[in-house]
């Protein structure tokens, strides 16, 4: 029977996934605004296009929403390859999921301006070297746990 001893440092781990939920809280917060803002009723998930080019709001709603969906879209990859490099690395992945959810504070903000290419201004994109380091830490742990059975 194998047991799984947590290294020490994997407090940093945890750290870095609660970095993730107030993220999410966060973003789902500047949804939720943008929605009043713009009137956009539930279950409707966008402006429609006619609405949005109407409405600056409704407009600023999309790109908040989008900004929030692409999180969501990313954030599954992000939690294993955390967790799982966490098992052996757990400073170097803690600092990178850090990275990836600081990255992603800036592409929300940059999305919202208005102006859609801001996105990719600032900190965003920290997000591809973050999640490099995720997956090189996820490999490597994988590989080594797959030699210590042989």
């Amino acid at each position: 029977m194998s047991t799984i001893t947590i290294p020490t440092g994997f407090g940093y781990v945890g750290a870095a996934l609660l970095g993730n939920i107030f993220l999410l809280l966060g973003q789902t917060l500047m949804v939720g605004r943008f929605r009043d803002r713009a009137g956009i009723k539930y279950p409707q998930l966008y402006a429609e296009k006619a609405e949005a080019e109407q409405s600056k709001d409704a407009f600023l709603f999309n790109c908040a929403q989008r900004a929030h969906q692409n999180t969501l879209e990313s954030l599954p990859i992000v939690l294993i390859l955390t967790l799982l490099g966490g098992l052996q690395y757990p400073v170097v992945v803690a600092a990178a999921s850090g990275a990836w959810t600081i990255s992603r504070i800036s592409y929300s903000r940059g999305y919202v301006t208005g102006d859609p290419i801001q996105r990719t201004r600032g900190l965003s994109k920290l997000a591809y070297v973050g999640q490099l380091a995720l997956l090189g830490s996820s490999v490597l742990t994988v590989v080594n746990l797959i030699q210590a059975d042989l």
